[in-house]
């Protein structure tokens, strides 16, 4: 989940401490284009202070509006469709033919929102399972593939903490990468045990630790929402880094350096145990082939394919830097233009 959910659902335990009602609206289904994904969630307070989104604002708006209006008044969920005629999606700022349907639970002592904010706090993965005809809320271990599952019933949602993005290496275009990341809602880490770097390091929103990669790498148990990206050009600290990665469930791991040194780098990871298929995991040259030469520009690359990776969107191999720069050299070779 990213930090707008985590933060609906921080709101929403507070303001049920303090005695008030609210009403939990969660995106369970899209039809056409839509603004916001199912398990985008909203927190309307009793009166009409909000927090979150499930759509580009008006659909917020008409839904405080009638909070304001009328209150809280249903004691069980309930769903509510937008956009079904082209006058309610322009109206309601959705593209031509889009609709979204919600489900509205108003929020209870059932609705076990403090366990569910103490374990998402904790680091763990959760599903969060509402019947729909009484209000009761469970909470287990994570199960779901796709995240949310709703059969008019029953509204099973898998809810965890932010992706988190560990980068080796402090140096500029690691600045760049941790800023652009953090727009996309990455929970950034930086290791450098170097001096030099460590001294220079002004990204505040990414944490940057001076500790050794392969010790950070295990100490972060990285999971399926974790990625790592080898930046600094020094086997040492590298391939350290790599080397644990890949016995990890990251979803995204890359390295920069030219081919020929991640070819390299290859045949040393061989020989810490690893793998063909493991090894194999590995992006090197990191990123998408989209010209880039400048720091920002190699970041956008990186984050491109990463995002790739992320969403489950499989990349075409003449898009890899590391395939694409050698079909160039082939094509050269043969003396044909390159567009």
């Amino acid at each position: 989940m990213d930090s707008v959910d985590m933060d609906v659902v921080r709101t929403a335990t507070r303001w049920l401490s303090e005695g008030r009602r609210a009403l939990l609206v969660t995106v369970v289904r899209t039809w056409g284009s839509s603004p916001r994904a199912p398990g985008s969630m909203l927190v309307i307070r009793e009166d009409g202070l909000a927090v979150g989104s499930v759509s580009g604002g008006c659909i917020e708006d008409d839904l405080i509006a009638k909070v304001r209006h009328r209150g809280i008044e249903q004691r069980l969920p309930d769903t509510l469709r937008y956009g079904i005629s082209a006058d309610e999606a322009h109206r309601f700022g959705l593209p031509c033919g889009g609709t979204v349907e919600l489900v509205l639970e108003p929020l209870s002592t059932m609705s076990a929102m403090p366990q569910l904010l103490n374990a998402l706090e904790s680091g763990r993965l959760v599903t969060r399972t509402l019947e729909l005809s009484t209000g009761e809320v469970s909470l287990s271990p994570a199960s779901l593939i796709d995240g949310l599952r709703f059969d008019g019933a029953t509204l099973q949602t898998e809810l965890g903490p932010r992706y988190r993005l560990l980068v080796i290496g402090g140096g500029q275009l690691s600045q760049y990468l941790a800023r652009m990341a953090i727009g996309l809602d990455y929970q950034v880490t930086v290791c450098d045990p170097r001096e030099e770097y460590a001294d220079v390091w002004d990204v505040q929103d990414a944490a940057l630790v001076r500790d050794m990669p392969d010790d950070v790498v295990a100490a972060m148990r990285l999971d399926a929402r974790s990625a790592v990206v080898a930046l600094t050009h020094d086997p040492k600290l590298d391939d350290l880094a790599l080397m644990e990665a890949l016995r990890t469930p990251a979803f995204y791991i890359g390295a920069l350096g030219s081919r020929r040194n991640n070819d390299a780098r290859r045949l040393r990871l061989r020989e810490f145990d690893l793998d063909d298929e493991q090894i194999a995991r590995m992006k090197g040259p990191a990123g998408l082939h989209i010209g880039s030469r400048t720091p920002p520009e190699i970041a956008i690359s990186i984050l491109a394919e990463l995002t790739a990776a992320k969403n489950g969107v499989a990349v075409p191999v003449h898009m890899e830097v590391r395939f694409a720069k050698a079909g160039q050299r082939e094509r050269l070779s043969r003396g044909c233009v390159v567009a």
